[in-house]
């Protein structure tokens, strides 16, 4: 009944391809929108911030740029770690070459950064795809995390090998460094997390989108239908390094406020990768599902037994969560490999007919 569609009627292809061809999914988002906005920073203290929601965000914003060179575009990659600190270092020495610099700017400054090096290492699918492609994108791993180390310019010759992130303001309020507060720097993150949603949707839905699909599933009858394979492969690197860029940038500046360059080795390519899985490749809203789930996890593991009055070690919590972890993607893999997305696309589906037989 929450989603009866009777008396939704369309008259045009440009209204049954609308952004919401049920007025239900208008209604859920807004309502999504008010929780994000109003309620969370109303309830939230700062652990929750700290640890889930900001984190939600950040994870999901990576996972949704990894999404569109492997959900969309077909393209493997195990570099988005490293693309992250690309966008980290940049932004960083960004801010501190230019300390008057709007902190947004230099985010998003940061993200071409990461995509003109995103868009160099993606050379390689022109020639290779799959499980090459990937070892290529895992070299690029390896070799961006050892020059954050070895370069000793990117992080201004500090004896920690370290980079730290100074106190930022905009508008007279601290949106970054040690006197910035949580419900600040949650409120910025969202803000540009919906924007690049945003973008996100419209291009995956549009001409561009289709391409990708179009080389994703079947390249070679996609260069003989007219696609540039070429152009697409590239757009597809230039675009998802930008949005990880950007991710990396929101990661040291807005959540961790420092970082060394083991920060993103390649256990974080893995977990961005872990959050695409499982909430759902080619899926805008699995992004977001994988991320709070995979960000959640060890908080509950950690808070929950503690809760009953079973003494649980830190120790402990790692271990069940990367257990937890492996057995959800061989679970996923297995049973349904659309991920989160496509269980809450099968609700809605029932939900649309109810009370009616699927």
């Amino acid at each position: 009944m929450l989603y009866r569609v009777a008396g939704q009627f369309k008259t045009s292809y440009k209204a049954d391809y609308a952004l919401f061809p049920v007025r239900q999914d208008a209604w859920l988002l807004t309502f999504i929108l008010l929780l994000a906005f109003v309620v969370f920073p109303m309830t939230a203290n700062e652990f929750t911030f700290r640890a889930l929601l900001i984190p939600v965000l950040i994870y999901s914003l990576a996972a949704l740029g990894l999404n569109i060179l492997t959900g969309y575009a077909g393209q493997l990659s195990l570099g988005t770690g490293a693309f992250m600190g690309v966008g980290a270092y940049a932004c960083y020495k960004l801010v501190t070459i230019f300390p008057e610099m709007n902190i947004v700017v230099a985010i998003a400054l940061s993200g071409f950064f990461s995509a003109t090096v995103g868009m160099a290492f993606g050379l390689p699918s022109l020639r290779i795809k799959g499980f090459y492609l990937a070892i290529a994108t895992l070299a690029a791993q390896f070799f961006l995390v050892w020059l954050f180390q070895k370069w000793a310019w990117l992080y201004n010759y500090n004896a920690s090998g370290a980079i730290q992130v100074p106190n930022i303001s905009m508008f007279g309020v601290p949106v970054a460094g040690p006197n910035a507060k949580a419900i600040t720097q949650y409120y910025f993150v969202l803000g540009i997390v919906c924007v690049v949603t945003f973008f996100a949707i419209n291009i995956t839905r549009g001409r561009i989108g289709r391409i990708w699909k179009a080389v994703r599933d079947m390249d070679i009858a996609a260069e003989l239908v007219g696609i540039n394979l070429m152009k697409a492969k590239l757009l597809a690197f230039f675009v998802s390094s930008y949005i990880v860029g950007v991710a990396g940038a929101l990661f040291v500046f807005l959540w961790r406020g420092a970082a060394e360059a083991e920060l993103f080795d390649i256990q974080l390519s893995f977990r961005v990768l872990f959050i695409a899985i499982i909430g759902g490749l080619g899926s805008i809203l699995g992004n977001f599902l994988g991320a709070i789930l995979i960000v959640a996890l060890p908080v509950l593991l950690g808070v929950v037994p503690r809760m009953f009055g079973l003494p649980i070690s830190s120790a402990m919590v790692e271990h069940l969560n990367i257990m937890i972890i492996g057995a959800l993607i061989i679970t996923f893999l297995i049973l349904e490999p659309h991920g989160l997305a496509r269980y809450w696309q099968i609700i809605r589906e029932k939900l649309i007919i109810w009370p009616f037989p699927h």
